[in-house]
């Protein structure tokens, strides 16, 4: 990521777009069913689990109240002071909160049973730079450790212009420049605009490709949004105890069927060192 595609990176998250991002809409889906397989994944606490770009730490004081120890690291000021107001209020503590470059993490070897790396790989838009920190992962886990990775499908764009075709005021697919966009992202990875400025979106094989080549084996892809998105009203479903289920029913069953995989808008993959 180059300075000023960083800067801009930054000045969005400094204005904490993050905040509540996995309590609505989609977020609602990938929050519950990564906790899931977390659950299931990870070793038993009180395991060492670094957040890299955990933004303000939902996952991290959610693992920490599990008896995890859990250090948050996230390039953005804004959410690390959202952090500590955010520890405040749940009454969950972190080893620690701080500042850092996924690319580089203050600390030592092997230390880490496990590491969650839910954004950097979609923020980060050259693939040396995604190999760096892929390479500081595994210079972090122990041996054996567990890498989890969160990641935007590069056909999320695609499926979000057809759901709303003709159905709101909406450039989608009328406009020659956003098509142009959307045959960038499928052909490259490179994603410009919308709520997330610059970033990479994956293809399944690619994203398994970039983890095996980092020397991460085992890995395991998963689509943890399926085509739930396709409920219309997910919000007011979700308040329902039993659609709720039925929902994550739904995801549980077709998350792993690689013909419906392009129909998640994100991938959680588990990969061991």
């Amino acid at each position: 990521m180059d300075e000023k595609n960083e800067k801009m990176f930054l000045d969005k998250y400094n204005k904490g777009i993050e905040k509540n991002r996995l309590h609505k809409g989609l977020g609602l889906i990938e929050f519950a069913r990564t906790k899931e397989i977390l659950l299931e994944m990870l070793p038993t606490a009180p395991a060492v689990i670094y957040d890299i770009g955990g933004a303000y730490g939902e996952y991290s004081f959610w693992l920490a109240s599990l008896g995890y120890e859990v250090y948050l690291y996230d390039l953005s000021e804004k959410n690390i002071k959202m952090a500590h107001k955010f520890g405040r209020k749940c009454g969950a503590q972190l080893h620690c909160a701080e500042v850092a470059d996924a690319r580089k993490i203050p600390r030592s070897d092997e230390s880490a049973d496990a590491i969650l790396l839910f954004g950097p790989l979609y923020h980060l838009t050259e693939r040396e730079e995604r190999e760096k920190c892929l390479a500081e992962c595994k210079r972090l886990l122990k041996p054996g450790g567990l890498l989890f990775t969160a990641n935007i499908n590069a056909y999320a764009s695609v499926l979000h212009f057809v759901s709303v075709y003709d159905k709101q005021m909406h450039p989608s697919l009328d406009s020659d420049a956003a098509f142009a966009g959307l045959e960038r992202t499928v052909k490259t990875g490179v994603h410009i605009g919308g709520g997330l400025g610059l970033g990479f979106f994956h293809k399944p094989e690619e994203l398994r490709a970039e983890l095996e080549n980092a020397g991460f084996r085992d890995v395991d892809i998963r689509g943890v949004i399926g085509p739930c998105w396709l409920i219309r009203n997910l919000d007011r479903a979700w308040k329902n105890k039993k659609k709720r289920e039925n929902i994550l029913r739904v995801v549980r069953l077709l998350e792993k069927e690689e013909s419906l995989m392009g129909l998640s808008t994100h991938f959680l993959s588990i990969s061991k060192k």
